[in-house]
């Protein structure tokens, strides 16, 4: 029982855990697979955020009960935030499983796998489940040398677990805990690690990027962290994912002007634009931020990429609400926007409150904001064409070009840039200059300059 099959499921900071806990497998001497058909044991990594991420997790340890009972491995593990959220509940719903560990537990790992394969050579049954024990308080630093599950190219470097925050809609806090930042040193030592084996995108993630530090004595910040990882030699990019648009400090836009390395890419998810709906989401403190954050990171950082996130169909939301955000929404122009209608998730405070609108309603609205969006987004790019940028190679063929990045398209969310025309000696992670030339969908289509 040596070889372990890894699926992770869920977003980049789930993946982050899953090279946390491949880094100790690996250092315990454990080999990973290249499948999990191949494998002794079967771990999945799970996401428990909604509905859907969920169902997902619930399929892929179906799956893999299945491949334990036909004999094509011997061991199914479970972790992450399914069984932290639902402890008992996961056991008595999955008992094929050999164990479940939390969020909080991901250095056990190797020891769990010693003690099952000691029990299965003494022939004394399954080993008993571990269950995630409270609200998490631990931080991990990933090990050193730092693994990569994202490819060759870019990273996803977890710098904080947990949030403070308390959205009405959000479950996140009671199974992730609070803020726990990591400390800059480990950042740095980690960052530096990755670049050295070939990375040359460093994607900064966490519940909430801009608390960074606000939990340490130490003077940590992202302003600060941001400088220290501008600091190292070579071509590379550095960009945050996800923070909160009222923690965007003075200090924080002076360094992303003035910086070689940070991408001036800002994702701050607002979720609504109507005061009433943010007092109501508990996001009161970003009301006066939202009406004036888009002029004023624009200001700072000229050609700043505006990433964010809406949220309709919440509970009290009324039509004239929709149509304020819709407005808001086509006057900011945002460069890139992602539309969710409200589920109800068990455990929050939204879930209780009245007004719901209909399901029909909340998926009209959010296919209308995502319409505007498309219109908005067609014209922004539309007046790419002939720009000339700094591209990041992805994937390379010969024979149909390569694909690569700009820097406002940040990985798996954004679409990418088709280069025509690309020589042999073009690989993945080299940065080249390209001519945006049109669109394809939601990518762009360039060539080389």
């Amino acid at each position: 029982m040596r070889t372990v099959g890894l699926i992770s499921l869920g977003c980049s900071k789930n993946l982050a855990d899953s090279e946390v806990m491949a880094g100790y497998l690996l250092r315990a001497g454990y080999t990973l697979a290249p499948s999990p058909d191949r494998a002794d044991v079967i771990l999945v990594n799970t996401c428990a955020f909604i509905d859907v991420a969920r169902e997902e997790a619930a399929e892929n340890i179906l799956a893999a009960c299945a491949h334990k009972a036909a004999g094509r491995c011997r061991a199914v593990i479970v972790t992450g935030c399914m069984p932290q959220r639902y402890r008992e509940r996961l056991a008595e719903a999955f008992s094929e499983v050999d164990a479940f560990l939390g969020v909080d537990q991901l250095d056990a790992l190797p020891g769990v796998l010693d003690a099952l394969a000691r029990r299965r050579r003494r022939g004394k049954g399954p080993l008993p489940t571990t269950i995630a024990p409270g609200l998490p308080t631990r931080v991990f630093d990933k090990p050193i040398p730092a693994l990569r599950l994202s490819g060759p190219v870019y990273a996803y470097v977890k710098i904080a677990e947990g949030c403070n925050h308390a959205c009405a809609f959000c479950a996140i806090p009671q199974f992730r805990g609070h803020l726990r930042s990591r400390p800059a040193d480990a950042l740095v030592a980690e960052a530096e690690a990755l670049l050295e084996t070939g990375a040359r995108e460093l994607n900064l993630v966490a519940q909430d990027v801009t608390a960074y530090g606000k939990d340490r004595r130490d003077g940590s910040s992202l302003a600060a962290l941001l400088r220290r990882l501008d600091a190292f030699g070579g071509e590379y990019w550095v960009r945050f994912l996800y923070g909160f648009h009222n923690h965007v400090t003075d200090e924080l836009l002076e360094v992303m002007a003035g910086a070689r390395h940070v991408v001036p890419y800002f994702d701050l998810p607002i979720q609504h634009s109507e005061p009433e709906i943010l007092r109501a989401m508990r996001r009161a403190d970003t009301i006066a931020a939202i009406a004036t954050f888009p002029a004023r990171l624009r200001a700072a950082v000229p050609g700043a990429t505006l990433r964010t996130t809406c949220m309709v169909g919440f509970p009290g939301e009324t039509e004239a609400h929709f149509q304020a955000l819709l407005d808001y929404v086509e006057a900011v122009r945002f460069d890139h926007l992602g539309v969710f209608a409200f589920s109800p998730e068990e455990g929050t405070a939204a879930a209780e409150l009245p007004g719901l609108p209909e399901r029909q309603v909340a998926e009209r609205r959010r296919a209308t904001l995502m319409e505007a969006q498309a219109r908005i987004a067609h014209a922004i790019d539309r007046g790419r064409v002939g720009q000339v940028g700094r591209a990041l190679i992805e994937d390379y063929d010969g024979r149909d070009g390569a694909f690569a990045r700009l820097p406002h398209q940040a990985p798996q969310v954004d679409g990418r840039t088709r280069i025509a025309h690309v020589p042999d000696e073009v690989r993945p992670g080299d940065f080249v200059d390209v001519r945006v030339t049109g669109r394809r969908g939601y990518d762009l289509t360039a060539k080389l300059v």
